[in-house]
């Protein structure tokens, strides 16, 4: 998809009227994230021996004929339902949570993360309406904000799941009438909604509203989209299960320029006797060779704040294990960083962080985490060297902004130095929180001017921290043309 094509969808977004009187319905599986969540709750049960031979076989046949009518999608469900009959619904609602950090949330498309957005900021309502059960969407729709779940929702006695529906599935028809009483019991017209999905099944519901839009469409459903003329919103591939060959080439690729970069950085250390010639050369040499390598480029706008108002705490928005690689390749020389504490038992990397004086903290350990900043802080103030932390503490499944801890502000109070906030726009497109191999693309990145913390006192820190999190919000909301490459 263009980026032309992208901003227009948005820009349709943006164009509609404001206020909860708009409602966008948004399909799951195939819309909001490429593929299947049921895929994820089988291939669990796989992996435990679950499966007898009998299911396998029906459920085989099913995939195999695709399903394509509401009678295919009963046959199917009334196999998911046997299978969950007599289970509690907290261990399906676990499970569900479970499944979505570890695998589901790497699906999410994330043009339809950014339409999201668009409609939250118009303060249209957001309503996620599929087929699929609760355990499977509650969770995406708990990330997107979402006011509600249209679903298929199962009867439950006792706690447990009696292998029922509970009213009707949501499937073709049946979505089509949800999305009509939710909207008539909302007091909202259909002709100003929006609705999304990706399959012919979904043709009545797309009908129903007056802003239909075909994302990623199946073939039909693309005729169709054309033959009505609805616009169609086709969505980057997030891959498959296992990494393509181009991707296990890519990350051997990186890994391996970065491991010549860091020989190349060790050899200099050693001449000038200094492990700080080594640091500054391994983040600069090293990344620069194993991006040119991989072919992962970045781009950058604000690229002058990286570099003007040295020392400083340098705050960035933490989606993936890639972001170490991105903040060497931009800051360069004259930094270290903060980590978990398990990062020091990394190969080679926990290796690199320890000789570049990083701050290993204990997650949870307040007291622990303060002492092992002080060294870092100390450097900050008396040699110069700045520091990058992500006041998220944790990786995010999804593009998500968590809470931001007071941590890096007090940081930037003792030492008397600005904030310099560093935004990451797609990290987790390249290298998602859960994966091992790189994807090829363009990493985006927005720097804000700096921050001045000359008069912030302490009892402030949380109020500060919340003024920073809403730039992140303000700049991944709105992100800024690109104005230079690195």
């Amino acid at each position: 998809m263009s980026r032309a094509e992208r901003a227009e969808r948005l820009a349709a977004v943006r164009d509609a009227p404001p206020g909860p009187g708009t409602i966008a319905y948004f399909d799951y599986d195939g819309t909001v994230i490429d593929g299947y969540s049921a895929g994820a709750f089988y291939r669990r049960r796989l992996r435990e021996f679950d499966v007898g031979p009998v299911e396998m076989v029906r459920t085989v046949l099913s995939g195999m004929r695709g399903i394509r009518t509401d009678d295919d999608f009963k046959e199917f469900l009334a196999i998911t339902l046997a299978t969950w009959k007599g289970r509690s619904e907290d261990e399906l609602h676990e499970l569900g949570r479970t499944l979505f950090r570890e695998e589901i949330a790497g699906a999410l498309h994330p043009e339809v993360w950014e339409l999201v957005a668009a409609h939250r900021e118009q303060g249209h309502e957001i309503v996620m309406a599929s087929s699929a059960t609760r355990f499977q969407v509650q969770p995406m729709a708990t990330e997107l904000g979402a006011d509600r779940v249209l679903c298929t929702e199962l009867e439950v006695s006792g706690g447990v799941l009696t292998g029922r529906v509970a009213g009707i599935s949501l499937w073709g028809a049946g979505k089509a009438a949800a999305v009509r009483a939710d909207a008539h019991a909302r007091g909202a017209d259909l002709a100003g909604c929006f609705g999304y999905a990706n399959g012919t099944e979904d043709a009545e519901f797309l009908s129903a509203v007056g802003r239909p839009v075909a994302v990623s469409p199946t073939d039909s459903l693309r005729r169709l989209a054309a033959e009505r003329g609805w616009p169609v919103l086709d969505c980057a591939p997030r891959g498959g299960l296992f990494p393509g060959v181009s991707d296990v080439a890519r990350t051997a690729v990186f890994y391996g320029g970065m491991a010549g970069g860091l020989a190349a950085a060790a050899g200099a250390g050693l001449l000038h006797g200094s492990r700080r010639r080594f640091v500054d050369m391994a983040a600069s040499v090293g990344s620069d060779v194993a991006f040119g390598l991989a072919g992962i480029d970045v781009e950058v706008t604000g690229a002058e704040h990286l570099v003007t108002a040295r020392p400083c705490v340098f705050v960035f928005n933490h989606q993936s294990k890639f972001d170490v690689p991105i903040l060497m390749k931009l800051l360069r020389d004259g930094f270290t960083g903060v980590a978990k504490a398990e990062a020091a038992r990394i190969p080679l990397w926990g290796q690199l962080f320890q000789i570049a004086d990083v701050a290993f903290v204990e997650r949870g350990d307040t007291r622990q985490a303060r002492a092992a900043l002080q060294p870092a802080v100390d450097k900050l103030r008396d040699e110069g060297i700045s520091l990058a932390i992500a006041p998220e503490g944790t990786r995010s499944p999804t593009p998500r902004l968590g809470r931001f801890k007071k941590g890096a502000f007090h940081i930037a109070m003792q030492a008397q130095v600005p904030v310099v906030p560093i935004v990451i726009r797609n990290a987790g497109e390249i290298m998602w929180r859960g994966a091992q191999t790189l994807r090829g693309g363009k990493v985006q990145v927005a720097v804000q001017p700096p921050v001045d913390t000359t008069h912030w006192v302490a009892e402030d820190a949380g109020k500060h921290a919340e003024q920073i999190r809403e730039l992140f919000l303000d700049t991944l909301t709105h992100w800024p043309e690109a104005g230079s490459d690195e």
